[in-house]
């Protein structure tokens, strides 16, 4: 079967994937919380903590060539396994097939292991932002992807549950995703959507319910919760 690159991809320079309600210059603050020495903890409706201590910091992005795609174009599963739990998300593969290949690609290729959620964001828009190895908000891979699967304009475009690629512009993606915890109704419909979560959903409502350090403005930074993608995995 035939075997090609991706199509469309550009050389990557160092450019900050956001939000549009953010400027694109956006770079997020190191994570607060305690993760270079402890962790602060999420705790359950029983009080037992649900997150573990991590001591993972911003680090320079895994070097990896560009990705190869092979057809047919398939569903996948994503398995993140975070020091708060376990975060499973069903991937469309054939809605948005280059980027669930490029990050398939990553997951399994440990790009995304040991890294931070960089970016958490509790007010108007409810987003937890990963995928950047050095948790500044201007990390990425070598190449950069398409836009693909963009939602209609509408009230609800980013239900709960939803997960999605950050950008800095159009077909600039790149490993920064983002996971929607409560329907959005301001983000507007230029966001590749390749998957949503069908296990962990409540992981990401308990660490949003921590609230952020708000170094971007009020509800908006890194998460006070450190969250930690000890190990990703794609099948």
């Amino acid at each position: 079967m035939k075997r090609f690159k991706i199509a469309a991809l550009v050389t990557a320079t160092a450019v900050t994937a956001s939000l549009t309600f953010m400027p694109l210059a956006f770079a997020a603050a190191k994570p607060s919380g305690t993760n270079k020495n402890s962790a602060s903890s999420n705790t359950s409706s029983s009080g037992k903590s649900i997150c573990k201590a991590s001591y993972a910091v911003g680090h320079a992005p895994k070097q990896m060539t560009i990705p190869v795609i092979k057809k047919p174009f398939k569903n996948k599963t994503f398995t993140f396994t975070t020091n708060c739990g376990d975060v499973v998300i069903a991937a469309d593969g054939v809605k948005a097939p280059l980027t669930v290949i490029s990050m398939a690609y990553m997951a399994n290729g440990g790009y995304f292991d040991a890294t931070l959620c960089h970016r958490l964001t509790t007010k108007g828009i409810y987003v937890l932002q990963c995928g950047d190895p050095t948790a500044s908000g201007s990390g990425g891979p070598a190449w950069q992807v398409p836009d693909e699967n963009l939602p209609s304009a509408g009230a609800n475009s980013y239900p709960a549950g939803t997960v999605a690629m950050a950008n800095s512009g159009p077909n600039t993606n790149g490993s920064q995703f983002f996971i929607v915890y409560a329907d959005n109704s301001m983000l507007g419909p230029n966001y590749t959507i390749w998957g949503r979560i069908t296990q962990g959903l409540e992981i990401i409502k308990a660490i949003a319910a921590k609230g952020s350090n708000n170094s971007n403005g009020d509800g908006d930074g890194s998460p006070n919760q450190t969250v930690e993608i000890i190990k990703a995995s794609a099948k």
